[in-house]
């Protein structure tokens, strides 16, 4: 029998004067101790590796991405599989987006990110140079084309959750309006207050489908806080979701901080939404894992993270060591006979040099991006294991300072001195 008592979080150690802290999130597929990063299996899939491979990499839990499952292929065909944990031969929790990023990022025709950066533009109208507006945003919800085959579907925050029930995932998000920083204040108001609207009647029909699907475990929902850059409106946006109650009396049994910011704020935003949010319930951070991202969102009160770049970066041949990014098909790698980081305990760092892997990318051969990924992966796990580990043993300020001062670092072929 479903049940809400399934999900739950219990904090842990506090890091002095800020939000930071160790938890841990119970969910009917297993534990995940926090803070903790969540790889991205977009199409139930990390890319290059098997699901299996993750688990040995230290992996506590796995994200989904509706849009690319609903589209392909097909959230039934999930469902019938026992959910995309089943479907994927996971052993563990999982997470699903609400597929409002993809619709909105890939109807302006940005693909993989938004414009991140303001540069003194604002429009309402943001469109990617050279393409055509694919998505189409009402106050119910979105219109869109498929970007596989420019067929017609439409979101709305009830099709979201349907879609998510039947993909079955531990934790939800609620579905959102995602904007960008060069929309106007007077949009993002009014995003704001669309995005809360959908979060009630994400509310309600996770309700009803709970009620409706008793015989599957229950699967958490998450609110998503968007306001941009202004510290009104992420204040405004946690506190009215916090309030929210479906019509049975459910809260959420947490929250996504999500939407369009700037690096530089990010510790900031992070700050204020935390300043208003339950300390008694999980904060997931959409979106960020570079190591400087990640020591900034977890002393400022992210509990879980997911991002796709530890993987998208790997097959474009660029490495993670604590030393810092390099990229191994460089001519200087090609006869350094050492691994990729002499630290690391990866398979690939195990088994493989750099210069075999320098090799496998020049001849383009598929094997490159298994045995990066499983080490850039296996970097980013492995290092908010040790965030962690420094949270619990009150040192995670003098780990910072040691880490980051390495990080920004440059890796150097033997024999060759500051190239």
């Amino acid at each position: 029998m479903s049940a809400a008592s399934e999900f739950s979080f219990k904090v842990g150690t506090r890091l002095e004067g800020r939000h930071g802290r160790t938890g841990v999130i119970s969910t009917p597929h297993g534990d995940i101790a926090t803070p903790a990063f969540t790889p991205v299996g977009t199409k139930a899939t990390v890319k290059a590796v098997l699901p299996e491979t993750m688990k040995e990499l230290g992996s506590q839990a796995l994200l989904a991405n509706a849009y690319h499952l609903y589209l392909q292929p097909g959230p039934d065909i999930v469902d019938e599989a026992g959910g995309v944990a089943a479907f994927m031969n996971w052993k563990g929790p999982t997470f699903t987006d609400s597929g409002g990023f993809q619709v909105m990022s890939l109807g302006v025709g940005f693909k993989k990110v938004l414009a991140m950066e303001s540069v003194g533009v604002q429009s309402d109208d943001v469109i990617a140079k050279g393409k055509e507006r694919l998505a189409h945003v009402d106050d119910d919800g979105v219109t869109f084309r498929s970007h596989l085959d420019g067929s017609k579907h439409r979101f709305t925050p009830e099709v979201s959750m349907g879609i998510q029930h039947q993909l079955g995932a531990d934790v939800m998000m609620a579905f959102d309006e995602l904007t960008t920083l060069m929309n106007t204040r007077g949009y993002q108001e009014e995003s704001l207050e669309r995005t809360r609207r959908w979060a009630k009647r994400c509310l309600d029909e996770h309700e009803r489908l709970t009620a409706a699907r008793s015989h599957r475990p229950y699967q958490a929902l998450f609110g998503v806080i968007q306001g941009a850059q202004y510290e009104d409106l992420r204040r405004k946006a946690c506190r009215d979701l916090e309030a929210l109650r479906g019509e049975a009396g459910t809260g959420f049994d947490g929250y996504g901080i999500g939407g369009a910011l700037e690096k530089h704020n990010l510790g900031t935003i992070v700050g204020w939404c935390c300043d208003e949010l339950p300390e008694n319930k999980p904060r997931h951070l959409l979106g960020i894992s570079e190591p400087e991202d990640i020591f900034t969102a977890v002393e400022n009160g992210a509990d879980t993270f997911d991002c796709v770049n530890p993987s998208r970066v790997a097959r474009n041949a660029a490495l993670y060591t604590d030393e810092g990014r390099f990229n191994i098909n460089t001519a200087r790698f090609k006869r350094d006979f050492t691994p990729i980081d002499e630290t690391c305990d990866c398979y690939t760092c195990a088994n493989y040099t750099r210069a075999y892997i320098h090799h496998l990318f020049k001849a383009k051969e598929i094997l490159a991006a298994t045995l990066c990924t499983i080490h850039n992966e296996r970097f980013t796990v492995r290092l908010v294991d040790r965030v962690r580990e420094s949270l619990d043993g009150g040192y995670f300020d003098d780990y910072k300072t040691d880490f980051l001062g390495r990080w920004r670092g440059r890796i150097k072929a033997p024999g060759l001195q500051g190239n």
